[in-house]
């Protein structure tokens, strides 16, 4: 495989599409049959709603000789909102697998996947081409485009599913021309296709309004020859994002780390962001640098890839992840806040050796009883981390004279 050429294809204007010169059109199928979801829903309101601060630890992958599970069995929805015959929501899935995906093949007629390797690297072929994804890179495949997963080894990672929207770089407002994720940086495969007949059969497997079907065919659908468009998976390397940063004082709107968005047809608001927080520099002067207490209007999703987040660095894993719902005040944790209470402010590196992230959204999302209840990893002990916060007010205090 060739090396894939850079592309604009995530700020090119509409109308988006793709031509393919194909060996044999993939009209050619027998008729979809219903399978089992597993653990892959949008089914919201199984469970009560939960407006707590909620944590999981990392999720579990099974071993290969326990049970063989490949990247579309190994789906699990955590959250989400909207719907899919509407064209207007969000899911967020846990992938974990230790098996590549023979002869068998995946579509998402719902929406787009954006996804986040975590543990493993990925080959994803596409009716497009093959793109490899290691950790802290990821890939978007949009709505529609047939894909398999090549794993190399026991493999967990995250993805966030919109439907109604394609992802796209955020506008950049007064920062200009350059900044955060550039064009330049994203990757599209090269054309490559294999001629090849299955006797035993191909499976095709279709998301459709939120449930599995699968089809049969007697040969490979990554028979495209060559292509041309803007409609195209795509992937990113999460080290070439150009931070900003608070160089003064005070603290900035995460919104300064958004990577891509997915807007919603109220302007400023997106369906979802996708937020990281990469290693930097920190220097706000006379400023509590660590992110705030807060509560917003959007729901907060986040993920580590490796390493300690600096707002919590001892209960939050590589693996896991925690949902802050719209107005649930959230924050440091208490070691956080003493720590960077009475740490000298000089310059320093913030999240060296770290990758974390945050799936946010405006759609205030409900958890699955698969993430509160089957995966056994919520951490019902995570309200106590704010336990040793304390007042330090002092109705007497002054500032020094300088």
């Amino acid at each position: 495989m060739s090396s894939p050429p850079r592309t604009l294809a995530v700020q090119e204007p509409y109308p988006k599409d793709s031509w393919f010169y194909r060996i044999l059109p993939s009209v050619r199928h027998k008729p979809y049959t219903t399978v089992d979801n597993g653990n892959l829903t949008e089914t919201w309101d199984e469970m009560h709603p939960d407006p707590n601060q909620l944590r999981w630890l990392p999720f579990t992958i099974l071993k290969s000789s326990e049970k063989k599970v490949d990247f579309v069995t190994g789906l699990h929805t955590i959250c989400g909102a909207g719907d899919t015959k509407t064209r207007n929501g969000i899911s967020i899935h846990m992938f974990t697998c230790n098996t590549s995906m023979i002869d068998r093949c995946f579509n998402n007629s719902d929406g787009d996947f954006l996804i986040v390797p975590q543990q493993g690297k990925i080959l994803v072929t596409t009716e497009f081409g093959k793109m490899m994804v290691e950790p802290k890179e990821i890939c978007v495949i949009q709505q529609g485009m047939r894909f398999s997963v090549d794993v190399f080894g026991d493999t967990r990672g995250y993805v966030l599913e919109v439907y109604g929207a394609h992802f796209e770089l955020p506008d950049l407002g007064p920062i200009g021309a350059n900044g955060l994720a550039n064009p330049r940086d994203f990757l599209t495969p090269v054309a490559w296709y294999e001629d090849r007949e299955v006797a035993n059969g191909y499976t095709v497997i279709n998301k459709y309004q939120g449930k599995l079907f699968s089809s049969q065919q007697d040969f490979s659908p990554f028979n495209v020859v060559a292509w041309h468009g803007n409609y195209t998976p795509y992937k990113y390397h999460l080290s070439n994002f150009m931070v900003m940063n608070c160089v003064a004082f005070d603290h900035a709107d995460p919104s300064i780390f958004t990577v891509l968005t997915a807007k919603s047809t109220r302007p400023g608001v997106a369906i979802a962001d996708f937020v990281i927080f990469p290693p930097r520099w920190g220097v706000a002067d006379h400023t509590f640098r660590p992110p705030y207490y807060h509560r917003n209007c959007m729901s907060e999703f986040m993920g580590l890839i490796e390493g300690h987040y600096e707002a919590k660095e001892e209960g939050f894993q590589p693996g896991g992840g925690s949902l802050h719902s719209m107005m649930t005040p959230h924050g440091p944790d208490g070691a956080c806040f003493e720590k960077n209470s009475t740490a000298p402010l000089k310059p320093e590196r913030v999240a060296e050796g770290t990758m974390a992230f945050m799936f946010e959204s405006s759609f205030s999302m409900a958890v699955t009883k698969w993430g509160l209840e089957t995966c056994q990893k919520l951490d019902k002990s995570y309200y106590k981390c704010w336990e040793p916060l304390r007042k330090h007010f002092d109705p007497n205090w002054r500032p020094s004279k300088q």
